[in-house]
């Protein structure tokens, strides 16, 4: 007998808005064999908890909110992960009498005659949210522990049959194919929570593994005796990047082609050796759209950046520290450039994503391919538009001023806190003051910091006197707001990151300063009555509108 009517009765029941799209929706997840409710809930037609909470009236189970056992505490060996994972079950109770499990579709057949033919003991039913069985699910068995649990079985039966050469190449062949899923589900993971880097590092008596989000680091629960894996995986990820792995005693780099869920995906791997075995470092490279909207910039600092966009020569410089955002943001500037009627040709130390219509070049200096080298060659080349990776040197930075001066525009980065010590630092670097202000259009100092995550942030209360000592404007106090956490989030209360911006444009009477070796007080007067606005007044400025908290904004810039 077909669910549908069942199910769609009770999405009316707690409040669907669209009825003729919810049968719809279930009547294709039917004729594809897939789960009702998993369409149902992944289309957001209705309040998830209750409807829930009406499931478990018309079934007849009792409805229940949390797990009461310990989820950190050895889960895997009190229930198989491969069943509790297959099948989205989530243990509620263990004890004497018998096995209390959680489940959001009490209609999976499936799953019970998995249950009945894992387990000996006693098995009752409750209806729980999706969204609590998943993520229990996370923090009960880490991720990939169906793999792992897999991986496992497969020795154990590798040891039985020892001396059956036939049988033990095949169970090296289940292994590897295990590692690789694993691997892959911690890829999946990662670019599900929205990482930019996975960690990989070797403790003494663990393997951590480390995502990056929103530029802060997480640890995420793995599965436990996940040591025993570490060989493998480290192995599987250096065969992935065509890394040599018989060397664990020097850092090795590499890359990874991906396509996940039909998504290309490139991985930059570095591989470091420790006392405790190597650790291995993951950069995940998305294929983006790099829109200036991307940025989250206001529409003062836009039409700033408009205006240096439409220079037809000359360099702009981005600066800042490490992860700061500086590519992604020169990326978005080339994106915006890119037309049919220009070329563009860069130089990049690794290329880290690939423009359509750009020429890039990957730096290699153990045959002697340079950025300056490359970008001597950029400048036969007929371009219109050059990005530089870096200006590491002088050499690299006379050669990029001198296409500057020839009629291109030129972009590239800087090392800097802010946008002035960008003068500075090219002084330092040997590079005469009137090349400066003949070649240079603008310096722009950038921070990436955390957006505040829209469903649940509150407005915050804060005491004038530490508004004033940190100078902040007190009429824009009533926008403040801040962190709290919520399932969208991981409870962090953040989602997303934006850039905060300081633009030094060289203006004539800038330019008059540099030339005349003016001081960096000097220099900095200048670039703020000439409209440059500080990094800290633009946080204050997000932190007025409700993007971001004054935690963000002092952390990044400094009190």
């Amino acid at each position: 007998m077909s669910l549908i009517p069942l199910i769609s009765r009770i999405a009316k029941r707690v409040g669907c808005l669209e009825p003729r799209r919810c049968e719809t929706i279930l009547s294709e997840a039917h004729a594809r064999g897939s789960s009702l409710l998993d369409a149902l809930y992944d289309a957001n037609l209705v309040d998830e908890e209750a409807f829930a909470r009406q499931l478990s009236t018309e079934s007849g189970l009792e409805f229940q909110a949390e797990s009461e056992l310990d989820l950190s505490s050895a889960l895997h060996r009190r229930f198989p992960a491969k069943v509790a994972l297959r099948h989205r079950l989530l243990p509620a109770r263990i004890g004497e009498e018998g096995i209390c499990l959680m489940t959001y579709d009490p209609f999976n057949l499936d799953a019970r005659q998995a249950v009945g033919r894992e387990l000996t003991v006693p098995v009752s039913w409750v209806v729980s949210t999706r969204y609590r069985i998943l993520e229990g699910l996370r923090q009960g068995y880490g991720v990939g522990a169906e793999q792992f649990d897999e991986l496992l079985e497969g020795r154990e039966v590798a040891a039985d049959d020892e001396y059956d050469q036939e049988v033990t190449q095949l169970d090296e062949e289940q292994e590897e194919a295990s590692v690789m899923n694993f691997v892959n589900q911690i890829f999946r993971e990662a670019l599900r929570e929205r990482a930019t880097d996975i960690h990989i590092e070797p403790l003494e008596k663990n393997l951590r593994i480390r995502y990056r989000i929103d530029g802060a680091l997480q640890e995420i629960v793995v599965p436990p005796d996940i040591r025993s894996l570490q060989a493998s995986l480290i192995s599987r990820l250096k065969i992935m990047a065509q890394l040599d792995i018989a060397e664990r005693r020097l850092p090795q780099d590499g890359r990874i082609n991906l396509e996940l869920d039909g998504s290309p995906v490139d991985v930059r791997v570095a591989t470091i050796p420790s006392v405790n075995g190597e650790s291995v470092s993951l950069r995940l490279l998305t294929r983006q759209n790099f829109d200036m909207s991307m940025l989250g910039l206001d529409d003062r600092t836009t039409k700033v950046i408009e205006g240096l966009l439409a220079q037809p020569n000359g360099i702009i410089l981005v600066t800042g520290p490490t992860g700061s955002g500086k590519s992604t943001t020169l990326y978005t500037f080339l994106k915006r450039l890119n037309t049919k009627e220009t070329r563009i040709v860069t130089v990049e130390d690794p290329v880290e994503n690939r423009l359509d219509g750009v020429i890039q070049i990957a730096i290699k200096p153990e045959i002697g391919l340079t950025f300056a080298s490359g970008l001597r060659s950029i400048l036969r080349g007929d371009p219109n538009i050059i990005m530089v990776g870096e200006m590491r040197d002088l050499e690299t930075t006379e050669i990029a001023i001198r296409g500057a001066l020839t009629g291109h525009l030129v972009f590239s980065t800087l090392h800097t806190n802010d946008a002035v010590s960008g003068i500075t630092r090219l002084l330092d670097m040997g590079i005469e003051p009137f090349l400066i202000a003949s070649s240079v259009r603008g310096f722009l100092a950038q921070r990436l910091v955390r957006r505040l995550c829209a469903q649940c942030k509150q407005p915050a209360q804060l005491d004038d006197d530490y508004l004033r000592e940190i100078q902040f404007p007190l009429e824009k106090r009533a926008g403040i707001h801040e962190a709290v956490g919520c399932r969208a989030c991981r409870n962090t209360g953040y989602r997303g990151r934006m850039s905060i911006l300081e633009i030094c444009l060289i203006d004539p009477e800038m330019a008059e300063l540099i030339t005349s070796h003016a001081s960096y007080a000097q220099l900095k007067q200048q670039a703020l009555t000439g409209g440059m606005r500080p990094l800290r007044e633009y946080g204050w400025d997000k932190v007025a509108s409700g993007e971001t908290t004054i935690e963000e904004i002092l952390s990044n810039v400094g009190h």
